[in-house]
C-alpha cells in the first residue's frame, strides 16, 4: 500500500488554521461580558487567516554559531493596498533531530536601529514566528524590506530557514 507524506510546512498551516477560530473567538473575560452590538468588525478582520503565502528564497542553516542576516523583500505589485505579514520558517531535517526554539536565536532589526529577540513557536519539527504581530499594511507599488539575523545556539544543527510573506484577503 503507498503510503503519502505531507510536507511540514503544509501541516504546520493546517495546524495553524485549524486553531485560528478557536483562538479568535476566546476572549477576554471582561470582553466576553460585552454585548454582542459591541463587537468590532474590524476586530475579526485583524485574526483572519491568510488567503496565500509568497515563498522566498530557502537558505541552509548556518552551521557554526556566528549571528548571520538574512535580507529579504516583497513589492506589492496590486493596484490596492495589500495586509501581509513576514515570516521565518525553520525547518528540521525530515528525519530528524528536531529542531527547538532554544537551538536558535532569531532577532529582528528595528525601526530604532536595534536588534530585537523575536520569539519562535514549535510544530511537528517547525520553528515559525507569529503573524498576527508582523501584520502590515503595504501600499500598491511599495516594498517591505526585512532584516533578521540568525544565530544557532546549539550546535550541531541542520534545517532550512524559510522565510515568506502571508497575504490576506
Amino acid at each position: 500500500m503507498p503510503t503519502r507524506t505531507i510536507p511540514r510546512r503544509a501541516l504546520v498551516l493546517t495546524v495553524a488554521l485549524a486553531v485560528l477560530p478557536t483562538v479568535a473567538l476566546a476572549a477576554p473575560a471582561q470582553a466576553a461580558s460585552a454585548s454582542p452590538a459591541a463587537a468590532s468588525p474590524t476586530a475579526s478582520a485583524a485574526n483572519a487567516a491568510p488567503v496565500r503565502f509568497f515563498d522566498l528564497p530557502d537558505t541552509p542553516l548556518p552551521s557554526d554559531r556566528a549571528p548571520h542576516r538574512i535580507t529579504f523583500s516583497y513589492r506589492n505589485d496590486a493596484p490596492t493596498d495589500r495586509t501581509i505579514a513576514p515570516q521565518i520558517l525553520v525547518e528540521s531535517p525530515q528525519r530528524g533531530p528536531f529542531l527547538d526554539p532554544s537551538d536558535i536565536r532569531l532577532e529582528q532589526l528595528g525601526s530604532d536601529g536595534r536588534w530585537h529577540t523575536v520569539p519562535l513557536a514549535s510544530q511537528t519539527g517547525t520553528l515559525y514566528t507569529g503573524l498576527i504581530p508582523a501584520k502590515i499594511v503595504l501600499h500598491s507599488h511599495h516594498t517591505l524590506t526585512e532584516r533578521y539575523r540568525i544565530t544557532v545556539l546549539h550546535a550541531p544543527a541542520q534545517g532550512t530557514v524559510e522565510p515568506r510573506i502571508a497575504i490576506y484577503a
